[in-house]
């Protein structure tokens, strides 16, 4: 009877052990997604592989283009395989008020006054701030565009264009291209005029336009030629030149700045060791290295006051370019998106 308890007792202490191996090596890893190309790379650089070390476990870091929809799909086909994600203002409003994400600890994140208003809020926590402007190639065209009519002008500047695949964006810049100031953008496409208005400048452009819709591509079309200038997310533009010996320029004025924030997936498998990532990477000492390798804004304000001076320059941060810039309304687009992008779809397809 002695043995024969003795010998449960052994057998369930291997079934337990069986059990949390299995556990064990059924656990995903911490999955961190952010946009890809040289951004990630310097991401990757600075946050992934030093978090890593202190984690003492694998990381995974992976890459979107982007979308509410695709957030969408991850929640709703149940435990999502990512943990950590970096979205855009839109996105993070949208899953915050749909409950698709994790409420931020701010306590074990940062101080909330540490940073820039608009990258506080209750479920993400600011990552970059960055701009899309006008990108050329200097070298190619020596007096290059200064505004989005400089952009929509074929004669003075011949060749095709490049924009993002999308309404957002796109139709502010048809607006600023067709005279209205940046400040009253939004206002006037609140109104049908003002969205006709925007369709009607697009259609002069249609037939110049090539579509990107992932951030690497509209600078692979500039270096190729296959476009004379583009939009693009200012921190790809400085981030090409540094890597390829580049010589494109920005065009501040006409930009429109945003906000990107890391958020967490609800119930995500690794939201701890993802909010302690979040953290990392918000600390200013880790922050303030970006601009070495790409010129993005930086939420935290201690981090945006060790970057070097001579690296500021390229910042959407610094007062010089942020005149004629203008913030994303985010709310506008969160109030508007669907329908102009059906309608954006059925411009495209005609």
């Amino acid at each position: 009877m002695q043995n024969k308890s003795k010998n449960a007792i052994v057998s369930g202490l291997i079934a337990t052990a069986l059990g949390l191996s299995a556990v064990t090596a059924g656990a995903r890893d911490l999955t961190i997604v952010s946009w890809g190309g040289s951004y990630q790379t310097a991401q990757k650089e600075i946050y992934f592989d030093p978090f890593k070390a202190q984690l003492g476990k694998p990381i995974l870091d992976e890459s979107w283009d982007g979308g509410y929809g695709v957030i969408q799909s991850k929640m709703a086909a149940g435990a999502p395989n990512w943990d950590v994600v970096q979205v855009e203002a839109e996105e993070l409003a949208l899953g915050c008020a749909d409950g698709l994400y994790e409420t931020i600890d701010w306590a074990k994140v940062a101080p909330k006054e540490d940073f820039i208003e608009s990258a506080v809020n209750d479920c993400g926590v600011g990552a970059i701030v960055w701009s899309t402007a006008i990108a050329y190639d200097s070298a190619k065209i020596a007096d290059g565009p200064t505004s989005w009519a400089d952009f929509w002008n074929t004669e003075k500047f011949p060749g095709k264009r490049s924009l993002r695949k999308g309404p957002k964006y796109t139709l502010e810049f048809a607006l600023m291209a067709d005279g209205v100031p940046a400040e009253e953008v939004y206002d006037m496409l609140r109104t049908e005029e003002g969205v006709n208005r925007a369709f009607a400048k697009l259609d002069a452009l249609k037939a110049d336009i090539v579509w990107w819709e992932s951030g690497a591509q509209p600078l692979q079309f500039l270096a190729s030629g296959e476009v004379a200038m583009t939009s693009a997310y200012n921190g790809r533009i400085s981030g090409i030149n540094k890597s390829e010996g580049k010589q494109f320029k920005v065009v501040w004025p006409g930009s429109i700045y945003a906000v990107d924030s890391w958020v967490i997936l609800k119930g995500a498998e690794n939201k701890d060791d993802g909010l302690d990532f979040i953290a990392f990477a918000s600390k200013p000492e880790n922050q303030s290295k970006l601009p070495t390798y790409i010129a993005y804004g930086l939420p935290n304000k201690k981090a945006a006051e060790i970057v070097p001076a001579d690296q500021q320059a390229e910042l959407p941060t610094t007062t010089a370019n942020l005149e004629g810039a203008i913030p994303l309304d985010v709310d506008f687009w969160i109030d508007n998106s669907e329908e102009l992008t059906q309608r954006f779809n059925a411009w495209l397809a005609q």
